[in-house]
């Protein structure tokens, strides 16, 4: 199950589960996985645009991402 999703500066997108394993099937372009992620992501999943210098998450709202 999708846990947290991370859009990178440069429109690539990683999909992690609950244990922290990526998610292969729902990685790639933005502009390609975006609607299969919003489809099936839960409502607590985290969605994210990189990470911080600091090592933070950047957090989004879902409407955002």
């Amino acid at each position: 199950m999708i846990k947290t999703i991370i859009r990178s500066i440069k429109d690539m997108v990683m999909v992690f589960d609950c244990q922290g394993e990526q998610i292969p099937c729902c990685q790639g372009q933005y502009s390609v996985v975006r609607e299969k992620i919003l489809r099936c992501a839960p409502q607590d999943a985290v969605f994210a645009h990189g990470i911080s210098s600091t090592g933070q998450l950047q957090q989004v709202p879902r409407y955002a991402w």
